[in-house]
């Protein structure tokens, strides 16, 4: 894909939403919101800020986020829906879960 946002947005394919309840209710479609959830595709170089210094975005590639229900345009890109948002849309970044490291004895 050859699609770079500019200045301090983020494009962002949302994640699939779970089909059943925990309960093992199947959710129609029609029923269904849209995820809040995403994968960062790309993300724009940043923001200059009074000094004309360029700011970079705290979201990278790959980063799993979480974003406000109605933020962002809604975009198709080579048949592929993604939502272009600005990075303070963005709610927050899930962090993989960190092991405890192993001392020796």
């Amino acid at each position: 894909m050859s699609f770079r946002p500019l200045h301090d947005r983020v494009l962002i394919r949302r994640l699939d939403q779970d089909e059943k309840t925990r309960g093992g209710i199947i959710i129609p479609d029609t029923a269904k919101e849209k995820p809040q959830e995403g994968e960062v595709i790309a993300v724009g170089p940043g923001l200059r800020d009074e000094a004309g210094k360029l700011q970079p975005l705290d979201v990278k590639a790959g980063d799993r986020v979480l974003f406000g229900k109605w933020s962002g345009t809604e975009i198709k890109l080579e048949g592929t829906d993604y939502v272009v948002l600005k990075e303070s849309d963005v709610i927050g970044v899930f962090e993989a879960a960190k092991r405890p490291s192993k001392k020796a004895a």
